[in-house]
């Protein structure tokens, strides 16, 4: 009995010495994981348009965002991300009419369109979540409420935060010189409300 109960011993101490050296070479990673993945796509252009939008300032944000989902007898699921983003001020060139441009002998007037938010989005690849609490049922639904709560956040941050009058400050700076060069005569630019 003795010799069987050293047999089994060292079958097992080497069945785990093998075990050991297989898991310091990350054998177990794909034993009964993914080995590989593989996507298809089928992707077709819907529409193309032409855009006049002079993009003239560029914020970027980072969002602390702690979403929480009360619930009346079950503990509150509750994810903490950290939410990167980015908002642009545009000048949309193509509303420009023959009308809005004036000249005279020494000078030339431009009306441009008021400068406008043209996109605002968050950054998935930079975004990550942070921490989560009793989430693993909700995680979908905590992740989808933060990221749509971000991204209005972002929108209104950048608003507040002077987008709109950055980006008639850079119209100025950059479209006067240009025109200037352009025309050999003094130019100055209005907005519109």
């Amino acid at each position: 009995m003795k010799i069987i109960n050293r047999i089994l011993l060292l079958i097992v101490s080497t069945l785990a010495v093998f075990a050991f050296i297989f898991y310091l070479k990350g054998g177990f990673k794909n034993l009964f994981g993914v080995k590989t993945i593989e996507t298809t796509h089928s992707l077709m252009l819907e529409e193309t348009k032409a855009l006049g939008n002079l993009e003239l300032a560029s914020f970027t944000f980072k969002d602390i965002v702690d979403q929480k989902i009360t619930r009346d007898y079950l503990p509150d699921p509750r994810a903490l991300l950290i939410i990167h983003g980015e908002a642009t001020g545009c000048i949309n060139l193509s509303k420009i009419q023959d009308q809005d441009i004036s000249v005279s002998e020494d000078s030339v007037i431009v009306r441009l369109p008021p400068p406008i938010l043209c996109h605002h989005k968050i950054d998935h690849s930079k975004s990550t979540v942070y921490d989560t609490q009793y989430a693993f049922m909700n995680e979908g639904l905590l992740f989808e409420e933060a990221f749509k709560s971000a991204e209005l956040k972002l929108k209104e941050s950048a608003i507040k935060a002077g987008i709109l009058k950055m980006t008639k400050e850079n119209a100025e700076n950059m479209l006067v010189p240009i025109f200037e060069n352009i025309s050999g005569k003094k130019v100055r630019l209005l907005f519109d409300d």
